[in-house]
């Protein structure tokens, strides 16, 4: 499994916060390797910009060419295993502050898009349309036991994480979030 890797280069940031490099990094996650054209006909864009970002994206080992995949001049390019990490607000620069409140904002929404197309097909899932555990919760703990329960929640995660070939037979891709934050003070009157 991936090591966590901190992303403190503002320009690796601003990379992964472009959101057609997002919605290629969300292909290759959820469907596996594949050329900057095959991508470019998912995306509705031009082989040219897909080229382009997946470029970029591999400059900062975001992504990686698969050459065992490649046959004549075309490239392949797959999204490692990952554990990217950022640095606490306190330590962030302003333009880190607003690259990463532009990133949040988009995957969450992606995210939210995702759960509306689970809800939106759930009654055809046979046995999967069960596969939903959920917990709201609250705790109360320092800063420091935060990041310690985020820490073992990365050890459970990663401990379940395996390749499309090391998965059980009639296993499926589910996506699992986290997030944690500090309950809102009160409203003032």
């Amino acid at each position: 499994m991936a090591e966590p890797r901190e992303i403190t280069d503002p320009e690796a940031l601003r990379t992964l916060a472009h959101p057609l490099r997002q919605s290629i990094l969300r292909l290759l996650s959820e469907r596996g390797p594949a050329t900057s054209t095959s991508l470019a006909k998912a995306l509705g864009e031009n082989t040219g910009a897909t080229s382009y970002h997946l470029r970029r994206l591999a400059e900062h080992g975001f992504i990686e060419e698969a050459p065992e995949l490649a046959k004549g001049r075309e490239r392949w390019w797959r999204s490692p295993p990952k554990d990217l990490r950022f640095p606490r607000r306190s330590e962030q620069t302003p333009e880190m502050s607003a690259v990463l409140d532009e990133l949040h904002q988009q995957q969450f929404a992606a995210d939210l898009e995702l759960f509306a197309r689970f809800q939106a097909q759930r009654d055809r899932l046979g046995e999967w349309a069960d596969a939903m555990p959920f917990s709201r919760g609250s705790i109360r703990v320092t800063g420091e036991q935060l990041m310690e329960f985020f820490e073992e929640y990365m050890k459970l995660l990663k401990r379940f994480q395996v390749s499309e070939e090391e998965a059980a037979p009639g296993s499926r891709r589910i996506l699992t979030r986290f997030i944690a934050f500090p309950a809102p003070l009160p409203e003032e009157d």
